[in-house]
């Protein structure tokens, strides 16, 4: 898979990736992680008298290179979507991978919502409530909130019209 994004087929239909900005995200998620990661490496860097200086700090930059640059490239490439008139798709993970179709008929709400990360770049998740108690919330994040609101509008008039 290359890094322009899901090429994955659902039947007949490609999985649309989600928005470029969502690398941001990540990966901003993901210097604040390494941030915090790195209290434990400054300690041990002092603590440790008779090592050569860098022990710590030098392993933790690898790893945080990688850890910031890297993994959030291959998490949105690995991240798609597919709608039809009867079902939502959702398709995510590198490592560990998941796939999960959501029947219209199986929906009982749908929400769209922002951390306020997310909100800096205009992106949304949509959150997709199920009946039953196993997977009963799918999320789908890195959506565009125009996206997310109108992906909302149409798993809602799919829904009202199997009500009626």
């Amino acid at each position: 898979m290359s890094d322009e994004g899901p090429e994955a087929l659902v039947g007949e239909q490609a999985l649309t990736p989600v928005h470029p900005d969502h690398k941001k995200v990540l990966r901003i998620r993901a210097v604040i992680v390494s941030l915090v990661l790195l209290v434990p490496g400054i300690i041990g860097e002092f603590a440790a008298d008779e090592l050569p200086t860098g022990v710590f700090l030098v392993p933790w930059l690898v790893f945080a290179a990688i850890f910031v640059w890297r993994v959030p490239q291959r998490r949105w490439t690995h991240k798609g979507y597919a709608h039809d008139d009867n079902r939502l798709r959702v398709v995510k993970g590198f490592l560990f991978r998941s796939d999960t179709v959501v029947p219209y008929g199986r929906v009982q709400h749908i929400d769209v919502t922002q951390s306020p990360l997310e909100r800096v770049y205009d992106l949304s998740q949509l959150v997709v409530h199920t009946a039953g108690s196993h997977n009963a919330s799918v999320v789908l994040e890195g959506l565009k909130r125009e996206t997310a609101e109108s992906l909302r509008e149409e798993i809602r008039a799919h829904i009202k019209r199997e009500t009626l």
